[in-house]
């Protein structure tokens, strides 16, 4: 057992000093004006010119637009589908979330071009619609199924108790919520924010698409700033998602700028991931309680009315899946024919996505053969192993990682297995990026079954003068594996849909085979990187088409993939997680 036990720290730990370490020599490789980086608005490589402000100022407008629409309507929609709706009504509806969560960021991506930017467009009488403004409305629209599905996880877990506690002092189903359920569940809902913010501070590709990507432009008046939101500008993410990093090289100022930027996105994430999983004290929220419960005059009324608010911020998540799926269905069928499925992709011009799909397959096994043993192995080393004190900073590390934007992944894996090791573009170095997305999946769900186990059966397998081992794999192993599987899953299905890790070091538009015959210099095809080149021909019809068509696909495949995780969790851990 302790090998994995080792393999799953060291994944952890490893994925964050290779990071660190490549924009550590990175930033070492040439010389960093860190003040004109993060103060100068200009960003001109041929004039050694390199100011990242217009792009920090830019990534906080969008995830500002995005937690201004997403934080109301996320919190009332989950309010009212843990606190209003009845459990047969509230778990279809919850699944639902769950299901836009894991929609692959290139999906919203392309939504954004063919609905969000023409919309734009015409609002603002802007060309084109590429604009901080979409690029804002693309992130709201992906973050809210996530605030919605943590903030739910945060007030299911309040007892009853509270609940009945304060119906007993004959107080409203509002009063109820305000002031005995909120405060047990603030943490968890904040978290839920940050969480959020955290992935629209990382997305890249659904940015890149609709933002613009113009350098350079911040405002100095209140009237610029905001008419900057209907034009093109820059973010971190789409700067480094962008061709400079390959036209940077391995070393010199300009690299040495490129890593810079990665560094300082790198440090917004974690700050975001750990301000929002860190603990508070409950005595604070005890206190908040006991200061809201105060009753007011028109209490009927005024119950109704929020409640209606709460459940009618439902409508948006719902209105928004039920189009997603019109449009999904309706222009993504549109491409399906034999040909579609069984022939290899010819360009914009025709063919199908059978060496897509296999691709995506390919990448997927492989990464989950990898991620499962380290996964496994760093969730018991965090739920069995490592002290209390211990457990909270590793677990705190592997939130990190999990909240890594994988547009650095990408970039790490990029210059250390494609460059350095000579292996170039390789289906397995693309596996083996994308592996830091899954293990801390599965590590933190399997430490957070072993944390919930009885003791009792810890005692009595003790008792039996069982030795640490054998503890671990008679009782400990078959406590936690519906976990590590459901983890597992869900990490799949995220990785399934990652596109920018890909670009740099596995896949290619077409022409590669479908089964690559080695490692070295073996890209294969995928379906997340089809549909980003096929998005950026938006002006031809057939492009289009097949875009929609891999795009339904991808959806179907991380559909299925969350399906059964969701069916197992349902399965082995009863009703907490269905109610």
């Amino acid at each position: 057992m302790w090998p994995w036990v080792v393999a799953g720290a060291v994944s952890v730990a490893g994925v964050l000093l290779v990071l660190v370490g490549y924009l550590g020599l990175g930033v070492l490789s040439g010389a960093v004006d860190w003040l004109g980086l993060v103060a100068e608005p200009v960003w001109n490589p041929t004039d050694s010119v390199f100011g990242g402000l217009a792009m920090i100022y830019g990534s906080a407008v969008v995830c500002v637009i995005a937690l201004a629409l997403a934080v109301p309507v996320g919190w009332a929609g989950a309010i009212a589908l843990s606190e209003y709706l009845p459990p047969r009504l509230a778990r279809p509806l919850r699944m639902s979330v769950e299901l836009l969560a894991a929609v692959p960021s290139i999906v919203y991506g392309l939504i954004g071009i063919m609905a969000v930017r023409p919309a734009v467009a015409w609002l603002g009488d802007v060309p084109g619609g590429d604009s901080l403004l979409a690029a804002g409305l693309v992130l709201a629209v992906m973050i809210t199924p996530t605030i919605v599905a943590v903030s739910v996880d945060a007030l299911s877990a309040v007892p009853d108790r509270y609940r009945e506690a304060a119906y007993s002092l004959g107080l409203t189903r509002r009063e109820v919520v305000r002031s005995a359920v909120l405060p047990q569940a603030r943490q968890g809902m904040r978290a839920a924010v940050l969480l959020g913010l955290a992935r629209a501070l990382g997305e890249a590709i659904a940015v890149f698409l609709v933002v613009g990507r113009a350098d350079g432009r911040l405002p100095t008046s209140f009237g610029e700033l905001i008419d900057s939101l209907v034009h093109p500008g820059q973010t971190l993410t789409t700067k480094l998602a962008g061709p400079e990093p390959v036209l940077a090289g391995t070393s010199g100022p300009y690299f040495a700028s490129i890593c810079g930027l990665g560094l300082i996105l790198l440090g917004l994430v974690a700050a975001a991931t750990v301000w929002g999983t860190r603990r508070s004290s409950g005595a604070k929220g005890a206190q908040r309680a006991d200061r809201q419960r105060r009753p007011g005059r028109m209490r009927a009324e005024l119950d109704k009315a929020v409640a209606l608010l709460r459940l009618g911020a439902l409508l948006l998540p719902g209105a928004l899946l039920v189009a997603m799926l019109a449009v999904l269905a309706t222009r993504g069928s549109a491409a399906f024919s034999p040909s579609f499925w069984f022939t290899s992709a010819a360009g914009s011009a025709g063919g199908g996505v059978s060496d897509q799909i296999v691709g995506t397959l390919l990448l997927v096994t492989t990464t989950g053969l990898i991620s499962l043993p380290l996964g496994f192995g760093a969730g018991i080393l965090l739920g069995v192993h490592a002290s209390g004190r211990a457990a909270r900073v590793l677990q705190t590390v592997t939130v990190v990682v999990s909240g890594t934007p994988t547009i650095l992944l990408g970039l790490a894996g990029f210059v250390i297995v494609c460059s350095a090791m000579g292996w170039g573009r390789s289906w397995l170095a693309g596996a083996i990026v994308l592996v830091p997305v899954v293990v801390p999946v599965v590590a933190l769900t399997t430490a957070g079954r072993v944390g919930g186990m009885p003791a009792e059966m810890t005692e009595s397998a003790l008792s039996l003068g069982l030795s640490r081992a054998q503890y671990i794999r008679s009782v400990v192993v078959p406590y936690a594996w519906p976990a590590t599987v459901t983890g597992l899953l869900l990490g799949l299905a995220r990785a399934a849909g990652e596109t920018a890790p890909l670009l740099f070091t596995a896949t290619v538009f077409f022409g590669a085979p479908a089964l690559p015959d080695g490692i070295v210099n073996a890209p294969v095809q995928a379906l997340p990187t089809h549909i980003f080149t096929l998005s950026q021909d938006s002006g031809d019809p057939q492009a289009v088409s097949q875009a929609w068509g891999s795009a339904l696909v991808l959806v179907i495949i991380t559909a299925v993939l969350l399906s059964v995780a969701v069916a197992l969790r349902n399965r082995f851990e009863g009703e907490r997680w269905t109610t």
